[in-house]
């Protein structure tokens, strides 16, 4: 078991779900062994059918598709239509909450107000748009619009790569991969990997960076910085974390997936007086709401909600036999669920027009009644409790405090609203860098054991540690997201956490949020004259496996971030397209990605690229 998760939690359940003959994922990696060798290299196609085709990585049997591509061209169409499909994950995640703010502004989305004034008056302030005699209302009309125009704008860029420094938009420029609208970008890789198009792997890696970009300084800060309007920015507050979060004498409900905007209006109907006096009238002590993934980091950083745990504990979850409701949304939510609940009480409640799932109850979810909606939802759980099984129930004891929310204005906020101090002490050496540890769980490697690994050691060598999604709720579990974890740093970081009260690893939101962590990086640069890729910071996804991380990955080694990768791409099938990642990309854009699986090893590698940009830098 230990080979399968870190997390005493997990452990627990792993061992409960074999009892019982549940199947997970854990199960199913197992089942897949050995797994396809042309797919791990990235050199099969199945682009149109003359194929699908391979190519021999030995060189023995065949060396190029019916249509006479070969494994380079291969490797590289495969890797950009997986950026591709990461990018429109998240910038679709992007344009949905654009169009809830529209509707807010409207008045077509009641239930929806805007809670950040000054931010939305800064972004107004952005796209030109004059605040002068606006209402709250107009303004947020006239900056929704404004991003939705973001998805197909002609004017050949997106607005918000303008926070990127300038020497750094000179380079997109120089390269052409300036993104020049989100969907255009994501259309134009479907075309090109279309059968007889691009085939020069450089071409197609090339704009699997403009792609990438699309997402980062796109669909992604969109997601974000709109979310922050609807919903209120984030400001540091405790919360719990792991399965311990569910209660035995409570109605549970777990929101599990991406997007902020059901999950909101979940967090309200929740706390409705009326349906918790029914919880109460069925026998349950009231109602108890936790998240899952980064639906659950969105409400945890916003309002303290419980996190239940992060990808690989979606299905241990239910097999607590204590969920009344697992209530989903979009991305990461693995199919099996609905069958993993038909062995217990849980109902799977699919909401999505976009995802809808076999087995699953389906409440489409509409902003126009969303409260309403999000209230039916809340009251089938109770409904269900009755139903719950006493003799299935196991709930780990596991739950760890956290201190989470640490937006951009936040972090400013701590250090008193100006970045001088935090370059003061970097350039002092007091911390030595700062690297974002981000990405998903992946049942290759031992769940947590890269994040929580490659942090540990980070903070000791006096490196903050910023982190997303599912790398940061495995930090809650292990007590990293605490101010007294600065007994774990090096003497400099830990100075300054138990200065300023902060931990030495600041949970900075979901995976759409890494676009906070680039305009602190961008606003750091700007501030001392100097390209990201001149900054002694790093990137690091131990345990991913999502394409959207794939187009993560592309967005921030194009912002010049050098990237550490903990699992393996598929692109080892191709040495050019190895070569372009590893080490040619370091000349065009300032930054590479390398891959080390041994997250020790990993830590060390970031160490010296730190070591080494401050040696350049002089400092």
């Amino acid at each position: 078991m230990p080979d399968k998760s870190r997390d005493p939690a997990a452990l627990v359940l792993l061992k409960k779900a074999e009892r019982e003959g549940i199947e997970v994922a854990w199960d199913r990696y197992r089942l897949q062994q050995p797994q396809c060798g042309f797919g791990l290299l990235g050199v099969c196609c199945r682009n149109c059918n003359m194929g699908p085709c391979r190519v021999d990585p030995f060189g023995e049997g065949p060396q190029k598709g019916v249509c006479g591509a070969d494994g380079d061209t291969m490797v590289a169409r495969n890797l950009l239509r997986a950026i591709a499909a990461g990018a429109a994950a998240h910038s679709d995640h992007g344009r949905d909450v654009a169009e809830t703010l529209l509707g807010a502004a409207t008045g077509k989305a009641p239930d929806y107000r805007i809670r950040d004034e000054a931010k939305l008056r800064r972004l107004a302030a952005e796209f030109g748009i004059k605040p002068d005699g606006e209402t709250p209302a107009g303004l947020a009309r006239e900056v929704a619009e404004q991003a939705l125009d973001e998805f197909g704008t002609r004017k050949g860029f997106l607005h918000l790569i303008n926070r990127a420094p300038a020497k750094r938009r000179a380079l997109w420029d120089k390269l052409g991969i300036t993104p020049r609208g989100i969907d255009r970008e994501v259309v134009e890789a479907m075309h090109r990997t279309h059968m007889g198009v691009d085939n020069d792997p450089a071409s197609l890696i090339l704009h699997g960076l403009r792609v990438g970009l699309s997402d980062g300084w796109g669909g992604s800060i969109l997601a974000t910085e709109l979310s922050d309007i609807l919903f209120g920015t984030p400001v540091p507050v405790r919360g719990r974390a792991n399965l311990g979060v569910l209660k035995e004498d409570a109605v549970n409900i777990v929101v599990h997936g991406h997007e902020p905007i059901l999950s909101e209006m979940i967090v309200q109907a929740a706390q409705d007086p009326e349906l918790v006096q029914y919880a109460r009238s069925l026998g349950a002590s009231g109602i108890n709401l936790a998240g899952m993934c980064c639906t659950g980091n969105e409400i945890l950083m916003r309002h303290g909600v419980p996190a239940a745990g992060n990808f690989l504990q979606q299905e241990l979850a239910i097999v607590t036999g204590a969920v009344e409701a697992m209530v989903v949304d979009v991305q990461c939510i693995m199919p099996s669920l609905p069958q993993v609940a038909s062995c217990y009480h849980t109902k799977i409640i699919s909401t999505s027009p976009k995802a809808r799932f076999p087995g699953a109850l389906h409440i489409p979810f509409s902003e126009e009644h969303a409260l309403a909606t999000a209230a039916r939802i809340v009251k089938e759980a109770v409904d269900n409790f009755p139903n719950r099984k006493e003799d299935r129930l196991l709930i780990p004891h596991e739950a760890t405090d956290y201190v989470a929310g640490f937006s951009t204005e936040a972090i400013l906020a701590a250090l008193g609203g100006t970045l001088n101090p935090l370059l003061d002490i970097i350039k002092a050496g007091t911390i030595k860098g700062i690297v974002a540890l981000v990405g998903c769980n992946n049942p290759r490697v031992p769940q947590d054991v890269g994040h929580v690994t490659i942090a540990r050691k980070l903070i000791a060598e006096d490196v903050l540690v910023v982190e997303t999604g599912c790398a940061a709720i495995a930090s809650a579990k292990a007590g990293l997201l605490l101010p007294e974890a600065a007994e774990l740093a090096g003497k400099g970081l830990a100075g300054v956490c138990r200065a300023l009260g902060i931990p030495p690893v600041l949970h900075m939101g979901s995976c759409v949020d890494i676009s906070r962590i680039l305009t602190v990086a961008a606003a750091i640069a700007n501030a001392l004259g100097v390209d990201i890729s001149d900054l002694p910071v790093a990137g690091v996804a131990p345990e991913w496996m999502s394409e959207k991380a794939v187009s993560i990955g592309a967005y921030v080694v194009a912002s010049g971030v050098f990237t550490v990768l903990g699992t393996v791409p598929p692109v080892l099938g191709s040495r050019a397209v190895t070569d372009i990642l590893t080490r040619a990309a370091q000349n065009l854009v300032g930054a590479c990605f390398a891959v080390e699986e041994d997250p020790v090893k990993a830590a060390d590698l970031i160490l010296a690229h730190i070591a080494s940009q401050r040696a350049r830098l002089g400092i």
